[in-house]
């Protein structure tokens, strides 16, 4: 284990919040110091924890001054909870923050003067996603969240993030899943709040019972849930019980997801990037002109796209595409949309095969789409809109397109993972002048 410089605590001025939401502030031998739950202008003591980079992870011994974006926290886990880091900030200032940051990484990347629309802001109460991690005891069973930096759960009994209707399901969760011998040490919950209602899937240690599938039933009937699903680990779900269609609509097409499934956090964010991709679309296109979406998914952006143009919609999960294949047959949109699977990370769209595209929209997860940048940078496409999650990735694709003449028309950051270091943007970048 390394030792911290002198071992105590030590009183340091945080000068700025960085990329995960810690203060950052000097040690007095001139290392730096990332202090979680501050924010700029914080006068503290710090104690250092352990060694991180060029510095040391530190937490808060006493705050000696507080800046002036501090504010009280909402929640009574927050601190303690690895849910959300930036609660403490008032909200101007945490906006700045996240805005910042954003406008920081396209710099970095070699776009000066980023055009920013102004941000989407979060909303308490409304994330549709919940992950639930479940661990038992001695006599006690957790369900919630992991600790910030820890294996360790909180026990939620608030959060300010969730959707009511998600964090009503945890009361009654605790005594079913505590009965479950499935549940022998760990277990996750993974909750789509959909259009038809709450949509369960419980990831388990240990085989499910006849007796575990009766109570998971009942617990369905109970609260009135379409349906509940059951996976041993990370092997594919199987249903449970069905007592309705699982459905949700996607720009007015109904479509029913695998368990489990990715949705954007919120419907406001959601909507929010629908229509900031849509605004990117050239005004002039030609008559045949063709979309194509890689990182598609179950068609959250697809459907709303192929209104306007026809698409072709790339993804990796099967399971997703087939949701999507469903939603095109049923809503007879063959031959203005097309789903098709494929490994984007392996098996990337080389140039020869993106010269026929107009546009090319991008939805990759948190690391980004590094494989598929430098073919996509070589085939020149007019248009390509990236929608991203995180900055970092988002500046280092960036500068790809950068480096072969596109300019950044313009950016919107959306506020889509609340009081969290995340933030979700969808960048418009055009070849040429």
């Amino acid at each position: 284990m390394t030792r911290s410089p002198g071992g105590g605590a030590v009183p340091t001025r945080i000068k700025y919040v960085g990329a995960d939401g810690d203060g950052i502030g000097d040690h007095p031998d001139g290392s730096r110091l990332y202090v979680p739950l501050t924010v700029p202008g914080d006068v503290v003591r710090a104690r250092p924890v352990s060694r991180r980079g060029d510095g040391w992870l530190a937490e808060i011994d006493a705050i000696v001054e507080a800046g002036s974006g501090r504010r009280p926290p909402v929640c009574v886990h927050f601190g303690l909870c690895g849910g959300c880091s930036s609660q403490h900030w008032d909200e101007t200032a945490y906006l700045e923050w996240k805005t910042g940051r954003l406008a920081a990484a396209l710099r970095r990347a070699g776009f000066d003067e980023p055009v920013m629309a102004p941000i989407v802001r979060g909303t308490p109460g409304t994330r549709r996603r919940m992950d639930l991690a479940v661990r038992r005891g001695t006599g006690t069973l957790l369900v919630g969240l992991h600790q910030a930096r820890d294996s360790d759960i909180v026990d939620l009994t608030e959060c300010a993030v969730l959707h009511p209707e998600l964090f009503a399901l945890i009361a009654p969760l605790r005594p079913v899943l505590s009965s479950l011998a499935a549940v022998r040490r760990e277990a996750s919950v993974e909750v789509n709040l959909l259009d038809s209602g709450p949509d369960v899937l419980l990831r388990s240690d240990g085989e499910l019972t006849t007796r575990d599938r009766t109570k998971l039933t009942d617990f369905a009937r109970a609260l009135d849930l379409p349906r509940v699903s059951w996976a041993l680990g990370e092997a594919m779900p199987e249903t449970v019980c069905l007592l309705r269609p699982p459905v949700t609509m996607l720009s007015g097409v109904t479509i029913t997801p695998p368990p489990g499934a990715f949705l954007q956090a919120t419907r406001e964010a959601e909507a929010a990037i629908i229509a900031a991709v849509l605004d990117g679309l050239p005004a002039k296109r030609p008559a045949r002109a063709r979309a194509l979406e890689l990182f598609s998914g179950i068609g959250t952006i697809s459907f709303a796209l192929a209104q306007r143009i026809r698409v072709l919609a790339a993804e990796g999960d099967e399971a997703l595409v087939t949701a999507c294949h469903n939603g095109i047959n049923q809503a007879g949109l063959m031959g203005k949309l097309e789903a098709k699977r494929r490994d984007l990370a392996r098996q990337p769209f080389q140039a020869n095969e993106l010269a026929g595209f107009t546009i090319v929209i991008l939805d990759p997860p948190h690391g980004g789409a590094a494989a598929q940048m430098p073919p996509l940078a070589q085939a020149k496409v007019p248009t390509v809109i990236y929608v991203s999650c995180d900055p970092v990735s988002l500046g280092r694709d960036a500068a790809v397109l950068r480096g072969a003449g596109y300019r950044l028309e313009k950016v919107t950051p959306i506020d889509q993972f609340l009081w969290s270091a995340r933030l979700e943007a969808v960048a418009v970048f055009r070849i040429g002048r």
